[in-house]
């Protein structure tokens, strides 16, 4: 019983934390490091990209990206869209065959397949696919968007049957390495490719091979029609030959290079690639016998014997025109240890296959280690005769794009082939080019009016910066997604800005009101002040006031003011220094910065403002802190360095109604005036308390006792007694979380220690006259959480009034607020755990594993790019990618369905149905029929559906040929008559000894040999491809007349009857013997049941 309460305790408190914890990512910018695999959606212009930890990332056009996340983090084989249809199929590591719906960005159907998936296909344009297995067996699926799910297909071909037909030998678990649909064959015929190096060109209709090639089919004089790098001559290439050739070459990559499907392209592990004639002759019996030298030819890019695998291969074809010329895009087969290269040959058969021209060779540099890459065809530039563009994707996480202009270039100036190097990915938000130090995500208040419309006329056009990033985004070929409406409204008002700062001292600021983000305003790097030493030097801290000032911060302690709402039409700004104040003209014309601080050459850590606004706090990694006036422009004072570690938190708070300090009348009088103390926190968990108008410091407390304590946040919860009360509607405490929590320990009471509390540069002691409401501060140390009343700690006391004890060392503390009071806490920890917890009694709210959900590993100094909104939106950075994560069921803000763009163009999808059929019948395009196996990755189709059938037509013909079971029809080729029975006599063998693959083997056998039975004696001998003639009556008498009078007949007939009478006695005979075996095998498992009934189970 105790596991069952146990077990319900712990499923209550799930149920109870899930009321408040609804872990959702909202947005998604960057691409994920772990990507390795590439597919392309020629008319939704959307690219997908695979990762090895099961997440599918989407990118469109106008910053519109998504995210998709498998139920399971394992690598994908491939992945592949329904094009046009807004669903995408992944297959994953683990043999789950997966559909997302791009428009609802949900995984709508997945289903298991039982053996290991080797290769997968989509026939274009279609919902039916091709797999192939470890065993050799290729299967058929589709997927039925009325039902929403996966459903297999009746048309499965075994691996002996296809050997059967194509008169091959193939071994036991032959796996089956790549399945292409020919082109322009309606899903009629599909290649199959086993690792051993067969290819079958497989019918479907009729079901039988029409076509069989083989490593013993390379009959030919070898000829290196492709010059290698180190120019070795032709006569050292060429070789005759040899029995290497008769062994089997394995295939690791293949595509179709011709419209029709005529020529096929193969790689082979060796790294040699071959081109094979795949025409069918216009004679059937001829088809599989006919072969000659002339139906293959090889190309070698490298001369060495030990080659790198030929892992890629892709086609385009010219656009002149002209079937048998194009591009072949290779990956491998270069010397191993050579460069990595991504190999880019011009080929031309003109004159036959036999007579194949390599034109031209450029190798394209690759700038990390090669993961994929996809081929893309310029609409717009269909009256080129090259109109390809090219995606490369490369390790760890870099997209590369080559237009049409740059691979022509290569082929004309192959001297720069080395220095090229194609368009980057224009990321939304850089994270690595440039570097990002900070980021920070700001509300904006409610009274300030802050359009998208009046941005346009402050906004900086004419930095550098903000030039790159237009012109990145023009050359950027994907186009695909619709932009939601909220996000397109001109009048609407701006609630978020986020903020980043990156290690070129550059800031970028981005609309962040709805779940898609829009460039704002790009500050150059010490836009406006080139000449201040330090201008360009990695941002460090940034802030952002009420009245939309940005302060930003960097490591040569260099402090910018911006004002977001106008831009100053002055050629001016303010230089401040500690010693004078001048006036710098600018070169620019317009400008949003208004001056510049330089006090100090100790970078910048942290910054607060001051309750009146237009004051802030500066903290300098000296243990230094200024006050500067954004009014006057001045500094108010730099204070002295604070004697130990670093500062690592910041705190103003209004204190001087409370305290009456025993000093003389001077110094009392300097205190009045000013309202607020500032609050520093120290690494070592020691509180310093300053005054806010000289800088003097009141006192230093020593929070904790001596030991190794590591201090990581310091928070003020208001002094507003309600305000803990008053939020339990954000915040509930729920009564599954009374007493202490699992994981960590709760210690309430008053716990002094026993050293000396005040190390006070004054020795200054703050006695109390008036009642302080309670206020608290709360402490985040690593292990370990601290609460304190305010009251006791500016008195100088350190006694906290509640500790809890964390289970796991946390990194990162922030607090949840609603109109502006406290109510709660969020706590990330080492091991990537989230946790929410209520104030003021600390109490576990909920938990949810962040990085796990990500699929992140948590690195270090992570949490200086992580920040939080008062309503729980989280933005974290992880290399390239950055997250904004909505973290509180409540939330619905950034939910609305409005707010989202959409990855599917329905509109679009619809127009691309009518022009693509439209352009079909007109004029028959030769677009890429390129077709990729990485090994077991899968395979790509770029095919076209032949003009002369529509997709309803097609799926019509795909439903009725695939739905049914091969050779399903050759049972209505023949009737069995009882003559044709022959009744033996049973066989000594036992049944047990008959297996069920025999058994299935017999079944299998009968229909082809009752069929050549029949077809024998239907011609005689004779051709099957023979004219029927007109016999003469005289022909048809001395054939079928019976000789005799009509008694001979009727005793023939008699005999006839006997005859068959005898064979229905046998068979009733052998019917009754099985039927007794039945019985008494049903008697048995009868008895055998009660038997068992009797025993226990240790007995057994």
């Amino acid at each position: 019983m105790l596991p069952k309460l146990f077990k319900k305790s712990t499923q209550s408190q799930h149920k109870e934390q899930e009321k408040y914890i609804d872990l959702r990512i909202d947005l998604h910018y960057g691409i994920p490091s772990t990507s390795s695999i590439l597919a392309y959606d020629p008319v939704q212009r959307l690219l997908a990209i695979g990762t090895l930890d099961g997440r599918i990332k989407v990118l469109g056009g106008n910053n519109i990206e998504g995210l998709l996340i498998a139920p399971k983090p394992f690598p994908f084989k491939n992945i592949e869209f329904l094009q046009n249809q807004g669903l995408l199929v992944s297959v994953s590591n683990e043999n789950e065959i997966q559909v997302w719906d791009l428009e609802s960005r949900l995984l709508v159907s997945s289903l298991k397949w039982e053996s290991n998936i080797t290769c997968f296909s989509i026939i274009y344009g279609t919902h039916y696919m091709y797999i192939g297995d470890e065993y050799g067996y290729v299967s058929t699926v589709k997927y039925d968007k009325e039902e929403g799910k996966i459903v297999p297909l009746l048309y499965n071909i075994p691996a002996n049957l296809i050997a059967e037909s194509a008169e091959i030998p193939l071994a036991n678990y032959q796996s089956v390495v790549g399945l292409l649909p020919q082109p322009c064959s309606s899903g009629n015929r599909v290649l199959i490719a086993y690792d051993n190096g067969f290819i079958i060109l497989w019918d479907v209709t009729e079901d039988r091979a029409v076509l069989v090639r083989g490593s013993k089919d390379l009959q030919l004089i070898d000829k290196c029609l492709v010059d290698c790098p180190n120019d070795v001559g032709r006569d050292q290439l060429d070789t005759s030959s040899s029995d290497c050739e008769q062994m089997e070459k394995e295939i690791s990559s293949l595509c179709w290079v011709s419209p029709n499907g005529s020529v096929l392209a193969v790689g082979y592990v060796d790294g040699d690639i071959l081109l094979w004639n795949l025409s069918v002759p216009d004679n059937r019996k001829d088809q599989t016998a006919k072969k000659s030298s002339s139906d293959v030819v090889k190309l070698q890019l490298a001369s060495g014997e030990r080659r790198l695998p030929v892992i890629v291969l892709h086609w385009s074809p010219n656009n002149s025109g002209k079937e048998c010329k194009g591009k072949l895009y290779v990956y491998g087969g270069d010397q191993i240890g050579s460069d990595e290269v991504l190999t880019v040959l011009s080929l031309d058969w003109s004159s036959g296959i036999a007579n194949l021209k390599c034109i031209c060779r450029v190798d394209l540099p690759l700038s990390g280690s090669f993961a994929d890459m996809t081929l893309l065809q310029n609409a717009h530039e269909a009256d080129r005769k090259e109109n390809t563009s090219l995606f490369i994707l490369t390790n760890p996480g870099q997209l590369q794009f080559y237009d049409t202009d740059c691979l022509s270039g290569l082929r004309t100036e192959p001297e720069k082939q080395h220095s090229l190097h194609g368009l980057q990915y224009p990321a939304v938000v850089p994270a690595i080019e440039p570097c990002m130090t900070v980021g920070k995500l700001f509300s904006l208040h409610e009274k300030v009016k802050f359009s998208r419309a009046s941005l346009k006329t402050v906004s900086v056009v004419n930095s550098q910066a903000a030039q790159d990033l237009i012109k990145e985004n023009s050359q950027w070929p994907l186009s695909g997604g619709v932009p939601s409406q909220l996000s397109l409204d001109e009048d609407k008002e701006i609630e978020r800005i986020y903020v980043t700062g990156y290690q070129d001292g550059s800031v970028r600021i981005f609309d962040a009101t709805c779940p898609i983000l829009s460039p704002m305003i790009v500050f150059g790097a010490g836009e406006g002040s080139a000449e201040v030493a330090g201008a360009a030097a990695s941002v460090s801290a940034l802030d952002l006031s009420a009245t939309l000032i940005l302060t930003v911060g960097n490591e040569c302690g260099l402090v910018f003011l911006y004002r977001l709402d106008e831009c100053s039409d002055k050629t001016s700004f303010y230089t401040i220094t500690e010693a004078k104040h001048e006036v710098t003209t600018l070169e620019i014309g317009k400008s949003h910065c208004v001056a510049i601080f330089s006090l100090l050459s100790s970078p910048v850590r942290m910054f607060q403002y001051l309750s009146s606004g237009d004051r802030i706090a500066v903290a300098y990694e000296s243990g230094q802190v200024a006050v500067l006036d954004f009014g006057s422009l001045s500094v108010l004072f730099l204070s002295e360095s604070v004697q130990g570690p670093a500062i690592i938190s910041l705190f103003t708070k209004t204190v001087v109604d409370f305290l009456d300090y025993h000093l003389d009348q001077s110094q009392n009088k300097t205190l009045e005036e000013s309202p607020e103390v500032i609050f520093l926190l120290r690494k070592d968990a020691h509180i310093v308390l300053m005054d806010s108008t000289t800088g003097n410091q009141i006192q230093t407390l020593k929070m904790l006792p001596s030991g190794e304590i590591t201090a990581l946040s310091m928070i003020i919860i208001e002094d507003d007694s309600s305000s803990i009360e008053g939020h339990k509607d954000c915040l509930p405490s729920p009564s599954s979380t009374q007493g202490t929590e699992s994981g960590s320990t709760l210690d309430k009471g008053n716990h002094p220690h026993q050293s000396n509390p005040v190390e006070a540069k004054d020795s200054t002691n703050l006695n109390m006259d008036k009642k302080v409401p309670d206020s608290l501060l709360l402490l985040c140390c690593e292990k370990a959480l601290y609460l304190y009343p305010l009251e006791s700690v500016i008195q100088g006391m350190y006694n906290f009034t509640l500790k809890v004890e964390l289970a796991h060392p946390c990194t990162w503390t922030t607090i949840l607020k609603e109109d502006g009071k406290a109510c709660g806490l969020i706590i990330v920890y080492q091991s990537g755990v989230l946790e929410l917890r209520s104030l003021p009694d600390l109490k576990v709210m909920g938990q949810t594993p962040l990085m796990s959900i990500l699929r992140w590993n948590f690195k270090t100094n992570m949490e200086k790019t992580m920040s939080c909104s008062e309503r729980g939106l989280i933005t974290m950075v992880n290399g390239s990618e950055l997250a904004f994560v909505s973290l509180l069921a409540s939330e619905n803000e950034s939910r609305l369905p409005e707010a989202l763009p959409c990855l599917h163009d329905k509109a679009l999808e619809t127009v691309g149905d009518f022009l693509g059929y439209q352009k079909e019948d007109q004029d028959r395009p030769s677009g890429p029929f390129a077709k990729i196996i990485k090994g077991f990755k899968g395979v790509k189709p770029e095919q076209h559906v032949n003009s002369n059938e529509s997709r309803d037509n097609l799926l019509a013909h795909l439903e009725s040929i695939l739905s049914r079971s091969p050779f399903s029809d050759l049972s209505f080729d023949f009737e069995l008559d009882i003559d044709d029975i022959e009744v033996e006599e049973p066989a000594s063998v036992p049944a047990s000894h008959v297996t069920y693959n025999e058994k299935m083997a017999k079944e299998t056998e009968i229909p082809y040999q009752t069929k050549e039975t029949e077809r024998e004696k239907l011609f005689e001998g004779g051709s099957s491809d023979s004219k029927p003639k007109m016999r003469t009556r005289d022909e048809i008498v001395a054939k079928y007349r019976h000789n005799g009078d009509v008694a001979a007949v009727a005793s023939q007939a008699k005999e006839k009857l006997l005859e068959r009478q005898e064979k229905l006695e046998q068979l009733g005979m052998r019917t009754a013997e099985l039927q007794d075996g039945a019985e008494n095998f049903a008697d048995m498992a009868k008895e055998l049941a009660k038997k068992m009934e009797k025993r226990r189970w240790w007995h057994i």
